[in-house]
């Protein structure tokens, strides 16, 4: 998938307020529009339609159902080509439209748009494929994790009627041939020496392991046929439940032994032991097209690697002064051991944990309201990670909603070992998954019509992640941590963004080991050994995503920090955040200059 594709199939990370850009309408006009700002809307109307045609699951995800028959031709030749081909055009019509005759939000726009287009035109080169396409899965983002929820009608795959059913039978027919190309991509792998790591591709093994391990019946496939909708007829549901057992056991569970069978037997004797980019042919060059992508900034992997360092130790001296607040006597280190071994911080059950979650919800909604002007209409639902994909899942996420409401956002919280998880990083958790975090920053993007589509359901992933660190930044004003080890959860959390700076450049670009990666982070937190191990993991499954984070939120941090100075007693939070979030989810330097403008907007109508 291309990196658009995947942002929204794993978001798995992205504003109703003042009108911005008029959407194009759906059928194109007899003849080209004649304005500059006519001309933009066009290409980006024509645009989005040829990418939901390409990518037919990101239509999906929006509700959009018009391809639901298709699940794309992902890792093919043929579809890199188009992806390719579709982003030289893109670039060339937006070349052909006079910047400086646009109107300040389509100049935004029209800067989004060539961002992300060039990013997405990079990314399919040659010479990129070469070092990420023979390399099609691992245990953090892949298809053997992400389709099984999406088509279990819990997902964004619909089940409403007939159709939809037969719909998802298609899809499964094809996602069995994807199955199959992964295996050839992996094999293009091994003839190029360029392959994953052993530890990921064991991870991938167990997690197709645990689906096999169940019958059909039991798998998250065969759950759309459990509950049907009144408005499948009782005549069809035999037939359906057959023909879903069918595909199952015959298509689906097959495919996947083979898949196991190849990468035990076949790949795992050629995977890399060690575990970092550096040590893959090519990986200096893919981890510094990762840090730029990922950070939407030219930063060096020593740079963020020292900025990370930095971090920790400001972090560290927040924690001593939690320590001495809560009366432990001991070192740092053992304030640490203490916190993520006490038993009064584990929770009592997932139901415990879950309802937990609700009254925290309760808690922010009286409060958000005092520095958001505007809320989204998609309410947000609280949900338990599946067994099936726990054990490497981090211990919240979140699935974005329909712009229409019919499908709300999901905040998932994790129950694995469950002795293991803290209470004390409930509030936080919340804040970053839900809201006001990714919830509020995805939902006000993808529910305002006047935006064009790929700046409501687009974007990066530091400001994305980015706004979600940010979020956390709130507490104080949402009436939240006032517990002091609540606060510890929030440095705690904080410490993990800073130690991600640290620990993924040490591991790609300095040779660091994961058992060296782990100790630091164990060193550097209260975190327990499982969930620094689940997060080592998924810095070496996927380089550069966990640098977004804090690049992002800092960079948020600081645009506030200058409005605050510049504007004095006239700054508002409120207008703040709207103007953050009310055109989505901007490039950093894009961010920057839109915030610098608004300042000198205010300054001068004060």
């Amino acid at each position: 998938m291309t990196r658009r594709a995947l942002l929204l199939a794993t978001l798995l990370v992205s504003a109703p307020v003042a009108p911005l850009l008029a959407q194009a309408p759906a059928a194109a006009p007899a003849a080209a529009p004649s304005s500059a700002d006519a001309r933009l809307r066009q290409l980006f109307h024509d645009s989005d339609e040829a990418n939901l045609r390409r990518n037919p699951v990101s239509a999906i995800f929006r509700g959009d159902y018009r391809y639901a028959d298709q699940l794309g031709d992902y890792l093919s030749d043929a579809y890199y080509a188009a992806e390719r081909q579709a982003a030289e055009q893109d670039l060339a019509s937006l070349r052909a439209i006079p910047r400086d005759r646009l109107n300040p939000t389509d100049q935004i726009a029209y800067d989004v748009f060539k961002y992300q287009r060039t990013e997405d035109l990079a990314d399919v080169q040659p010479d990129m494929l070469a070092l990420t396409v023979v390399r099609p899965m691992n245990h953090f983002s892949g298809f053997q994790t992400f389709y099984p929820v999406f088509a279990s009608g819990h997902g964004a795959a619909p089940f409403r009627n007939v159709k939809d059913y037969e719909d998802n039978l298609t899809r499964h027919h094809q996602f069995v041939r994807l199955m199959d190309r992964v295996i050839d991509r992996f094999r293009q792998g091994m003839s190029s020496g360029v392959v994953e790591t052993q530890l990921t591709i064991r991870n991938v093994i167990e997690q197709l392991d645990t689906q096999l391990r169940d019958a059909p019946e039991a798998s998250p496939y065969y759950a759309p046929v459990l509950h049907f909708p009144d408005a499948v007829p009782e005549a069809d549901r035999a037939r359906l439940r057959a023909a879903y057992l069918a595909e199952i056991r015959d298509g689906i569970f097959p495919a996947y032994r083979r898949l196991r069978d190849f990468l035990q037997n076949d790949y795992l004797p050629h995977a890399r032991a060690e575990v970092g980019l550096s040590s893959m042919r090519g990986g200096d060059r893919m981890y510094a097209r990762l840090i730029e992508e990922n950070t939407t900034l030219p930063m060096s992997a020593d740079e963020v690697h020292n900025l990370g360092l930095t971090e920790v130790a400001r972090i560290r001296g927040e924690m001593e002064r939690i320590k001495a607040q809560v009366g432990f006597s001991g070192t740092l280190a053992q304030f640490f051991e203490h916190m993520r071994t006490d038993p009064q911080f584990s929770p009592q059950s997932c139901d415990a944990f879950r309802d937990g979650f609700y009254a925290i919800g309760r808690r922010v909604d009286a409060r958000v309201r005092e520095i958001f002007s505007t809320i989204p209409r998609s309410h947000l639902e609280i949900r338990q990670v599946e067994p099936f994909r726990e054990r490497t899942e981090a211990a919240g996420s979140y699935n974005d909603g329909t712009p229409d409401g019919s499908r709300p956002g999901v905040f998932y919280f994790n129950c694995y070992d469950l002795p293991s998880a803290r209470t004390y990083g409930m509030e936080t958790l919340y804040l970053h998954e839900g809201i006001p975090g990714h919830h509020f920053q995805i939902m006000l993007a993808s529910e305002n019509a006047d935006l064009p589509n790929f700046m409501r359901f687009g974007g990066n992933t530091a400001f994305v992640e980015g706004w979600a660190l940010y979020a956390e930044t709130l507490w104080d004003e949402l009436g939240m941590e006032t517990d002091p080890n609540q606060r510890f959860g929030g440095l705690n959390d904080e410490m993990l963004r800073a130690m991600r700076l640290v620990v993924d450049t040490g591991i790609h670009a300095k040779g660091w080991t994961r058992d060296q990666a782990i100790q630091y982070m164990l060193d550097n937190s209260g975190m327990s050994r499982t969930e620094v191990t689940a997060e080592v993991e998924r810095y070496i499954a996927i380089p550069g995503q966990a640098l977004s984070y804090k690049i992002g939120a800092l960079t948020i941090l600081r645009l506030r920090h200058e409005a605050e100075e510049a504007l004095g007693p006239r700054f508002d939070l409120r207008a703040f955040h709207a103007q953050v979030l009310d055109t989505g989810a901007l490039p950093m330097p894009v961010l920057e200059a839109k915030i610098r403008d608004w300042i000198a907007t205010q300054r001068a109508g004060a």
